[in-house]
């Protein structure tokens, strides 16, 4: 039988019961491969109920430094029966497979292709371990243990990482090294080690992915450190999956970040509302009122806010919007990814509304555009929605440190002071002086006798004296027409990428591929697999809407361009559709709604289904098998 060889260049796959204790576990698996330099990628899977689901993390190793997922998986560690005859069949041919072999492995699991490593995990922890819970626990260990042998990696730093995680708590250290311990032994005497797959620390590793030059961060976390350094001191939400670690980050370094050194006074307000609506009108309070405040939700939540976004956006009041999308529609699957928010957000509420919308792709423009956010929103004086999604909200990813300039300023746009209210000719809070859209405003008690406006939703002239003239009515809303016009000299520019050399080209065809967000790093990889088997494809990764001009002409430079995005309606390609006009054949979607994050195979090969039909009208596109 043949066996998948590689040195750094695999996947894991871990199949669990959800409520086990089976994902710190795990996670501790891929940081040790992080602490030997080695680039990995971790992503948890889970259901979400509390527990007794089945539930998988996967663990991609890339000595190229690739952090999508590949998909397929080269070795599988099942211990749960409910999901074994899936587990099985997903493993590539000449793969792996590690199960608790305490029961013996039906007769309809075998297969001749791959090989089996059964380790008595249950009995193991059963004679070694009298307390029940624990001996659930630490079967986990023991696991990765026998990993730690199969894969050549170096059993001192899970020593190290499990004295950091237990620092003070001998006893937890010295049970959970005793159960790697037994995995280990249980392995180097019971199979041959190293596997053909194996690690390697200072081997052929990506030279921009080195552990002393990365750090592993969600990107949750880092949105909530971009809100602390944005200069937020409000955050209203309620909870909802998988946005409310968002909070929760931005609570813990608040404590830190946000307290008077004199007296001790919290100089912050954190205030979880009755629902998303309620949370999204003390937001649009507190920023109308000068205070920088944001909130953070999903998709649901996001639907239950657009009567209050779009309150911001007629009255022009600056907001924040954190959404970490997951699949839908209704509850959907909440504890699944998928880019399903796109039109939902960039139209969010009635009537004609258009929302500014970023799309980060790593934790780092997770930190950077949040900052990013706050300043555009006081400058456009309108809501501004960061989106993120499950994947990278909730995983932990390779990202280089975060770095701050200490000279940054915050930029609140056309604020009128005191002074400025007493210098000018003619005031009026929807008065368009500059000719860009963007009108002066003023925050309550700026003058003793000036200044002074109502905020309302309804209609109004330039003055904010309540109007039903139809004149009225059109000068504003073509003013935030103008606006939005405006902000597109604002918002992040599309990144490019010049396509990868071809000798001899299989297709005169000019290709182009867009995507955004967590669509990123497996289209990257997907386009360098498609030139190696001789097509060349030029690349532009969205980070903005409304879309920069550079957009128009990529799609009008080439012939066929590919949008790759994770959600069933394509709705990136319809809103450029609707946006800038394009002719719709000229763009062709590829798509996963799984939930799964995408993969650069799914991405490949259904690029390859469209070229090899010549026409891209024709190719029935389906999500990824999870």
């Amino acid at each position: 039988m043949k066996q998948i060889k590689g040195v750094n260049d695999f996947v894991v796959k871990f199949a669990n019961v959800n409520g086990t204790g089976s994902a710190s576990a795990n996670y501790l698996f891929a940081k040790a491969i992080f602490r030997m330099g080695i680039p990995v990628s971790p992503r948890n899977i889970f259901p979400s109920n509390i527990q007794g689901l089945p539930t998988w993390y996967e663990v991609r190793v890339s000595k190229n430094g690739y952090l999508g997922r590949r998909g397929g998986v080269d070795l599988m560690v099942c211990v749960n029966p409910q999901s074994m005859e899936k587990d099985v069949a997903s493993v590539e041919p000449g793969g792996y497979f590690l199960y608790d072999s305490t029961k013996p492995l039906a007769a309809h699991l075998k297969r001749d292709d791959i090989t089996y490593f059964g380790v008595p995990l249950t009995e193991m922890c059963m004679k070694e371990f009298p307390v029940p819970r624990l001996q659930q626990l630490l079967k986990n260990m023991v696991y990765v243990g026998a990993l730690a042998a199969l894969l050549n990696m170096k059993f001192s730093i899970f020593k190290d990482l499990l004295t950091d995680q237990f620092k003070g708590k001998e006893k937890l250290i010295s049970s959970n090294v005793h159960a790697l311990e037994m995995g280990y032994q249980y392995a180097t005497e019971n199979f041959e080690c190293p596997l053909p797959i194996r690690l390697e620390s200072g081997g052929n590793v990506a030279p921009h992915i080195l552990e002393s030059d990365h750090i592993l961060m969600n990107g949750n976390t880092a949105a909530a450190l971009g809100a602390i350094y944005g200069g937020a001191t409000v955050a209203a939400w309620y909870p909802i999956t998988p946005s409310t670690s968002v909070v929760d980050a931005f609570e813990k370094y608040a404590k830190r970040m946000r307290i008077d050194p004199g007296s001790g006074t919290k100089n912050y307000a954190i205030v979880q509302a009755e629902d998303e609506l309620a949370a999204m009108g003390m937001v649009v309070g507190a920023s109308w009122n000068g205070a920088r405040a944001f909130t953070a939700t999903s998709g649901p939540g996001l639907s239950l806010m657009s009567e209050f976004l779009g309150l911001a956006y007629f009255a022009e009041v600056p907001v924040v919007l954190i959404n970490v999308q997951r699949s839908g529609p209704s509850t959907g699957m909440p504890t699944r990814s998928q880019q399903s928010d796109i039109l939902a957000a960039a139209y969010a509420s009635h009537g004609d509304t258009k929302q500014v919308l970023l799309f980060p792709a790593t934790p780092r423009e997770c930190f950077d555009m949040t900052v990013q956010a706050f300043d555009l929103a006081e400058r456009l004086q309108t809501p501004v929605i960061l989106m993120s999604d499950l994947d990278l909200g909730m995983n932990d990813w390779m990202s280089p440190p975060l770095e701050w300039d200490d000279s940054y300023e915050m930029d609140r746009g056309k604020v009128l002071d005191a002074a400025g209210l007493d210098a000018a000719e003619k005031w009026g809070r929807y008065l368009d002086v500059d000719g860009d859209g963007i009108c002066y405003r003023t925050l309550p008690g700026t003058h003793p006798s000036k200044g002074a406006y109502f905020t309302r939703g309804s209609s109004k002239n330039e003055m904010a004296v309540y109007s039903e003239s139809g004149d009225d009515y059109v000068q504003n809303v073509d003013r935030l027409l103008r606006k939005f016009d405006t902000a597109k000299g604002y918002v992040p520019k599309p990144k490019t990428h010049p396509p990868i050399e071809v000798k001899k080209p299989k297709t005169k065809l000019k290709l182009g591929a867009l995507f955004f967000g967590t669509s990123a790093s497996p289209a990257y990889e997907a386009v360098e697999m498609l030139a190696e088997e001789g097509y060349p494809i030029d690349t532009m990764r969205i980070r903005a809407f409304p879309f920069h001009q550079d957009l128009d002409a990529f799609i009008h430079d080439h012939d066929l361009v590919f949008v790759i995005e994770q959600n069933r309606d394509g709705q990136m390609r319809r809103l450029i559709i609707n946006e800038c006009e394009i002719p719709p054949g000229k763009l062709t979607s590829v798509l996963n709604y799984s939930g799964t994050p995408i993969t650069a195979r799914t991405i490949a090969g259904k690029i390859r289904e469209t070229l090899n039909t010549k026409k891209a009208d024709v190719v029935a596109l389906h999500p990824e098998k999870a």
